[in-house]
């Protein structure tokens, strides 16, 4: 049995009443997210010893939102089963032994709120939803009944464990109720008492009401009336206690007999130790309970901040309670408590589990009261994940949630030691990087563009950076300070500083010593550095090699930039991705080759691995920045992009990828193999981490709220799936909510027409908000709950049962066939009226002064009033305090009196116009009144300024006009109305600040309009509107539009940079072009480069021609493009027409020209490109020489190699050209090792049949027997022979393609049988060689030809005793290496089964297949005695000692093997006896006898002495 990868889970669900249970046996499942997770708890978890006994082993997945209610099944038999509510409007009935759906339903047409599995009857399950509406679904008989007791939401349900048919039911405003499912749902009781939510309901584990002491005067109290009506008293065999907690802080005690409460708990308000949330805090209370079954006297409870409360329940009036754990300090919850269940564990003790909001789900002893252990869990994203470098196995873990993870993954008494770190975060933790030397001292970014450092040692709150970014911080790293941080003396500096790229493309220094400082940009420096003037590109990536010389920076465009310190010279630009770069990571320089220390591995956007091996430019520090356009590796097989890389720290060149393909990848990056693949998340991953101490152990966090610890050896698959995304068409899939059936042909219980149009606008609130949750509840809930209105009252006739309906499921396929009886009936919606012709009238306007006029209008006796008040304040030469009085009151009296008494008047009207929403006519009054600036300013208070206003301002004056202006602009920006305050901006020649408005709300079309019609054209706010806008078209991909910007700005480099990104054949000329134009000759060479290759890819060659001719510098690669088509041409004609390629775009001279291939090459070189003189032949050598590309390796693409063999060949005839012998040589052989290590035969054959017709006997004479390269070309000599060698063999046995050369036939050619001709290119020369005692006996009537006879006698060359020696050393080495990793694999093995000896059986076959050896052992190999570490680490020195005598000449040069040769010729020889000179023969054999002592050749030696 394999052992499961060890999950850290995401945080059970919040606010829900029942999403967590446990099955008598020792199962345990909460509700997480769409899923429900199991945990095994007790002996049969499997722990290791000393550690808490519980396993997480499983989950259940198949709901699309929300999982609201979890409840196993406890009846004997069934504990197995175990049902699930979810938002998505199913319940669903699971086997957790299969992890399976047995069956489902989603009889709920509303969100379900509340689930319980019926502890008596052990097929029946019921759910209700926040609508009211109960259903009881009875598993075997596959019925349902559904019930509408109350028209309130449900909060919580409980059945009763005594009596099958009750069911307590808790509600939102705290009503609970007791319905009777077996007379249609009738209410027994209803329960008041509490004021708000209920949160849980227990029942009493005894039946009867015995178990607790009630006051007497109690008992003798009258009948009840719990339904409106008189009712027979209930029969005493349903006497039963009933416990409810609510949000109103309090416990009530509830006897189902008398229907009323008998005793109510408040919960106390208790000191938090360390201080903690305010407990008077009313929505932070989730008040759960729990009835200990063996203890019917005390009750459990949660409380304000996280306890958990033990009640004595026989002393209810002293409030007695016991707290759990009080021995502990820190044991208890940080926050409230959502569920409690019980759990008895195989062994007998009493468990009880808790979920809270502070993410931990803790397990209780409930004798002692401490907790027993604390499984943490994940509310977010795990987003980064990093160990210490100084504490080894110290994991931390960056989450969405806020806080960060410390794990201590080597602790042997608990496998999740885990602390959390939360004080001054406050964000989604998106980075984390160790101080490489500083014992506990963590970087952390965080996604609002916060850096700090927590030492995670001591308590104390983080160190923030001063300097923010401006959006998500993506990486950090650790590197040495450079300028202007460096400048200070070894004292005043820290020896290393942090470095943090963040989402807007900046890299900032920060001082760790100082924080509060200003961070630093390395942009000034690389600028002045470098001298670029230039736009520099958009850092996404940082990665420092670890000897701390040399920087790496990713960036948008796809390219990573090497900087060297301390000055950040840059050394070299790669330009191999085309997408933005996510992760950079440099191999260690701890391991056995310190070479692989310059190998570099990046992902991006596209969903391939590049590996590049810097070493010779680190090693050659170049003046000028060098240029990388070919990978030393390629990694291909994800189909999403790479999120994170991790170099193997036990492994040479092992690398494991994470992707958002939903899987983590394990390769070999030097032989380019895919080997192992993780597929145990459910989501996209997003980081990786292999761990510092088990070679096989690797950790990787994803966008499921999990972290997963894994091994290698134990995964089923070695490469990513291959297709489509399917994991994130699964994902979107999973995410979408389930369609809802349509009403109006399924009759449901039918609610008022107002009830309707809310659920539809819930049903419609739901959907857009559907975001991903967190814990269950989403961002905008956070920690308190959303308040829902109250439903109005049902209509039913008081005194009448509400009908039940039964629903048959007989086909879970087909629509339910529900029967209603229900008298409400549905509202229908009357068609609109016309309206009469007298209603179309225009209507009056409103009048200006409408309280005057009605004071106008009263009685007789009030207007003869207003006369006498008025001609006494006319005529009157003082007013007393009467007539004062009245003139007061009677306000519209001003009209005709002072002109005071009309401006108190005009404001009384004007207030009621204000009250009344009619400002414009309060204007039109001030305005009268002649107050223009204080209607301007009035309506600018209340942000009513209209352009009518802004337009008369001016009377009023100059700078009245100017203040009006501003603030009408400031109005119109609140109303989203940019432009036109822009333009009202204009008005007052405010240019710059209506540009940058323009600006800042992503009007840049316009904004450039204004600027360019309005200021200066040297202005710098003008290139800053073109960057701007430039940057953000780039990053929306119209490339062509964003060049446009550039080149407004006058950056034409950064135009053709951005022209590039598209990466097609005409983006790419177009930005050659461009580049050309303004004189950037460097960056038009690389992309007319990149463009010829792009068209390559198609076989456009006249394109490709065309591209390249774009810029001078290029005329050596055209020579190579020009002997490519060439040699393509020569090698599509000796193909059979049926399989030649149509798409081929020849140019006329690769068709027309006769001779052999090296002819053609040299005169289309003289009569098209002009390249004749020696002079012309030396200068294209030279340029030519400076393009270096990596050696070929049997992935190696089959176009690739062909570009490279072609550009070696051309160098090599260039010197001819030159008469550079000692030149040519190395080249053509460079040529021919190309094609023989990528184990194309086909293809090296060609190059010495085109190049060297007449063999080598050319070459030797000119180059004479001192010459330097006589060492390569004795290596070119050796490889001809061996080809034809093979050539002779194949001959011999009818599969070589010209037969007829080497072998003549002396039977009649009417006796031989056809042989069926095949190309060159199907055969497997390769595999041929590997096995030749395979190969058929060559018939009676062949013998070798002259030639053939000629060859074998110059076999002699390749039978190299010195050469036969080194290889037989290098074999050894390579054998000890491939025998130690042998040993640590089965070492590794063997205490993987040590440490799984107390869960799978000893004599399970399955473990006996796991540790056999995955490699096959001949019989020699099994009987011999394994080999000691010192004798293997001495064969080890031998080898490499003797390789190191050695000359440099014979190890420079690689030479065909020797004793692969000697196999050749002896195998011949038994075919054709005599054709091999006995002498030759015998000195093979004594070859083979000397040094085939290794596996690799010891089998065919027994084959040919047998």
């Amino acid at each position: 049995m394999k052992p499961e990868p060890l999950p850290l889970p995401p945080s059970p669900n919040w606010y829900c009443a029942r999403c967590s249970d446990a099955a008598p046996g020792g199962i345990f499942g909460f509700a997480a997210r769409t899923s429900v997770f199991l945990v095994r708890v007790g002996p049969s978890a499997g722990a290791n010893p000393g550690a808490p006994p519980f396993r997480v082993v499983g989950e259940l997945v198949g709901h699309t939102e929300r999982v609201s209610g979890f409840t196993f099944s406890h009846h004997p038999g069934q504990y197995n089963l175990c049902a699930t509510s979810s938002d998505d409007g199913t319940v669903k009935i699971w086997d957790v032994e299969t992890k399976s759906v047995v069956t489902e339903h989603t009889l709920h047409q509303h969100t379900i709120s509340a689930l319980h599995w019926s502890p008596t009857v052990k097929d029946l399950i019921v759910s209700g939803d926040e609508k009211g509406v109960v259903f009881c679904y009875w598993l075997n008989r596959n019925d349902s009944q559904h019930f509408f007791p109350e028209p309130r939401t449900i909060f919580c349900l409980t059945c009763s464990p005594h009596h099958e048919d009750l069911v307590a039911i808790g509600y939102k405003d705290g009503i609970v109720v007791i319905i009777d499912i077996s007379k249609k749902g009738e209410v027994i009781h209803r329960l008041r008492g509490h004021d708000d939510e209920i949160h849980s309901i227990a029942w009493c584990p005894l039946s009867g009401e015995d178990c607790l002491p009630v006051n007497q005067e109690e008992n003798s109290e009258e009948p009840d009336i719990p339904n409106g009506k008189l009712v027979a008293e209930t029969p005493i065999t349903k006497d039963c206690y009933l416990a409810t907690g609510s949000k109103d802080q309090t416990i009530r005690i509830w006897s189902c007999s008398r229907g009323r409460g008998i005793m109510v708990l408040k919960l106390p308000f208790l000191k938090r130790r360390g201080g903690g949330v305010d407990p008077a805090v009313k929505e932070r209370l989730w008040l759960t309970l729990h009835w200990p079954n063996n203890q019917p006297t005390q009750l459990v409870s949660s409380c304000f901040g996280g306890e958990l409360l033990l009640w004595d329940l026989t002393q209810s009036w002293r409030r007695k309670y016991t707290l759990f754990s009080t021995s502990a300090e820190g044991q208890n919850h940080s926050r409230i408590i959502f569920n409690l269940c019980p759990l008895k564990t195989e062994d007998g003790k009493q468990l009880l589990l808790s979920t809270s909001m502070d993410r931990d789900v803790k397990c209780w002893d409930m004798t002692t009261l401490e907790c027993c252990w604390t499984l943490p869990s994940l509310g977010g994203f795990a987003y980064s994940l990093a160990f210490s470098p100084v504490d080894v196995g110290c994991l931390a873990i960056g989450v969405g949630d806020g806080m960060i993870r410390v794990w201590n993954t080597l602790s042997i008494k608990n496998n999740y030691e885990v602390k959390s770190l939360w004080q001054g975060v406050k964000s989604k933790v998106t980075a984390l990087c160790w101080h490489p030397n500083k014992e506990g001292c963590l970087a952390f970014g965080t996604d609002d563009g916060k850096v700090g450092l927590y030492d995670t040692c001591s308590n104390k709150p983080p160190q923030i950076s001063s300097t923010y970014h401006k959006k998500t911080v993506y990486r950090l790293a650790w590197g040495p300070p450079v300028p202007p941080m460096s400048l200070g003396g070894e004292g005043d500096r820290p020896s290393l500083t942090l470095y943090s790229c963040g989402g807007e493309g900046i890299v900032l220094q920060h001082n760790p010593w100082k924080l509060s400082g200003e961070a630093f940009n390395i942009n000034k420096l690389v600028r002045d550095t470098n001298s670029i003037r230039y736009k520099l590109p958009v850092h996404t990536e940082i990665s420092w090699k670890g000897d701390g010389k040399v920087m790496a920076l990713g960036n948008e465009d796809g390219s990573i930039e090497i900087f060297q310190v301390p000055n950040l010279k840059l050394l070299c630009t790669i330009q191999q991705h085309h997408k933005l770069v996510n992760a950079i990571v440099w191999h260690h320089e701890h391991g056995s080759r310190p070479e692989l220390s310059c190998l570099i591995a990046s992902g991006s956007n596209n969903a391939v691995i590049y590996v590049h091996n810097l070493r010779t430019v680190l090693e050659s520090n170049p003046e000028s920045p060098v240029t990388i356009t070919e990978p030393f590796r390629t990694l291909s097989g994800h189909t999403a992009k790479v999120t994170s890389l991790a170099w193997s720290p036990h492994h040479d060149g092992r690398l494991v990828s994470a992707c958002y393909d939903g899987t983590a990848q394990v390769w070999d990056a030097l032989r380019e193999e895919p080997l192992f693949n993780f597929r145990g998340h459910r989501g996209r991953l997003l980081c990786v981490a292999w761990s510092p101490v088990d070679p096989e152990c690797i950790y990787s966090g994803a966008d499921d709220f999990c972290v997963y610890r894994w091994l290698t050896s134990m995964q089923d698959h070695s490469r990513p799936p291959q297709g489509k995304k399917c994991v994130e068409l699964e994902k979107k899939r999973l995410s979408q909510p389930k369609p809802k059936l349509k009403k109006k042909k399924k009759p449901t219980l039918r609610l008022p027409g107002k009830q309707d149009s809310s659920i539809v606008t819930e049903d419609e609130s739901s959907r857009e908000t559907s975001v991903p949750v967190e814990n269950g509840v989403s961002d905008q809930d956070g920690e308190e709950e959303a308040q829902e209105p109250e439903l109005p009252p049902s209509p039913v006739v008081p005194g009448e049962a509400v009908s039940c309906i039964s629903v048959s499921l007989g086909n879970r396929n087909e629509k339910s066939k529900v029967t209603v009886n229900s008298k409400a009936t549905s509202l229908k919606k009357e068609p609109p009226k016309e309206k009469p012709e007298a209603l179309l009238k225009k209507r009056k306007a409103r009048s200006m002064l409408p309280l005057s006029t009605s004071l106008d209008h009263r009685s007789k006796e009030e207007l003869h009033r207003d006369c006498l008040v008025l001609a006494t304040a006319t005529h009157a030469k003082e007013l007393n305090e009467d007539v004062s009085a009245d003139l007061e009151e009677r306000f519209h009296l001003g009209l005709f009196t002072d002109r005071a008494t009309l401006y108190r008047m005009m404001e009384t009207e004007g207030k009621g116009h204000l009250e009344s929403g009619h400002p414009e006519l309060f204007h039109q009054l001030m305005l009268w009144k002649g107050d223009l600036k204080g209607v301007l300013q009035a309506a600018a208070e209340r942000g009513e300024l209209t352009d009518s206003l802004v337009a008369v301002a001016p009377v009023a004056g100059y700078s009245v006009w100017l203040w009006a202006v501003e603030a009408f602009a400031k109005q119109l920006c609140f109303q989203d109305q940019y432009v036109k305050a822009a333009s009202y901006l204009l008005s007052i020649h405010k240019v710059y600040e209506a540009v940058d408005l323009l600006k800042s709300n992503h009007f840049y079309r316009e904004a450039i309009a204004v600027a360019k019609a309005r200021l200066r054209p040297e202005d710098p706010v003008l290139k800053d509107l073109y960057l701007s806008w430039g940057s953000i078209l780039e990053k929306d991909g119209h490339y062509a539009i964003a060049a446009k910007c550039y080149l407004g700005a006058t950056s034409a480099y950064d135009a053709a940079k951005v022209l590039a990104r598209k990466g097609d054949a005409a983006s790419l000329r177009t930005a050659a072009e461009l580049a050309s134009i303004a004189g950037e000759s460097e960056l038009a060479a690389s992309l007319a480069l990149r463009c010829a290759q792009e068209l390559l890819l198609v076989k456009n060659w006249v394109g490709a021609q065309e591209a390249l001719g774009l810029h001078e510098s290029l005329q050596g690669q055209r020579l190579v493009f020009c002997l490519l088509e060439l040699l393509c041409r020569h090698l599509e004609e000796k193909q059979p027409p049926e399989v030649r390629s149509p798409s081929s775009v020849y140019h006329q001279w690769a068709t027309g020209s006769e001779g052999d291939l090296v002819q053609k090459v040299t005169g289309v070189w003289r009569n098209t490109f002009s390249v004749d003189t020696p002079e012309q032949c030396r200068a294209a050598l030279k340029k030519l020489q400076d393009v270096k590309y990596p050696s070929a390796t049997s992935n190696t693409p089959f176009r690739q190699l062909l570009l490279h063999v072609c550009h070696d060949l051309t160098l090599a005839i260039l010197s001819q050209q030159t008469a550079s012998w000692e030149e040519a040589v190395p080249a053509l052989l460079q040529a021919v090792l190309r094609s023989y290590t990528s184990g194309n035969f086909t293809l090296m054959q060609e190059i010495y049949s085109a190049f060297l017709p007449s063999g080598c006997d050319y070459l030797r004479d000119k180059l004479g027997d001192l010459s330097l390269a006589t060492a390569a070309f004795k290596s070119l000599e050796a490889f001809f022979i061996y080809g034809q060698l093979y050539e002779v063999w194949w001959s011999l046995c009818g599969l070589g393609p010209e037969s007829s050369i080497w072998v003549k036939s002396t039977v009649p050619a009417e006796q031989r049988e056809p042989e069926d001709s095949a190309s060159a290119e199907d055969a497997e020369p390769a595999a041929a060689a590997a096995q030749p005692q395979s190969s058929p006996p060559s018939g009676p009537g062949l013998r070798l030809s002259g030639e053939s006879e000629r060859l074998l006698s110059a076999c002699r060359e390749l039978f190299s005793e010195r050469h036969a020696s080194l290889q037989a050393s290098q074999r050894t080495v390579a054998e000890v290496q491939e025998t130690l990793a042998e040993m640590i694999r089965q070492h590794q093995k063997s205490q993987l089964c040590k440490a799984t000896a107390n869960g799978p059986s000893r004599d399970d076959p399955g473990q006996e297949a796991e540790q056999a050896p995955s490699r096959p052992q001949s019989p020699r190999e099994e009987s011999n005695a394994p080999v000691s570490l010192p004798e293997l680490t001495r064969r080890l020195t031998e080898a490499n000692k003797k390789i190191a005598e050695f000359p440099e000449s014979i190890k420079a040069w690689p030479f065909p093997d020797v004793l692969e040769c000697c196999l050749v010729l002896l195998h011949i020889g038994s075919q054709c006896p005599g054709a091999v000179n006995p002498e030759m023969q015998q000195q093979a054999e004594e070859l083979l006898q000397k040094y085939g002592h290794t596996r690799a050749y010891r089998r065919y030696c027994q084959t040919l002495h047998t």
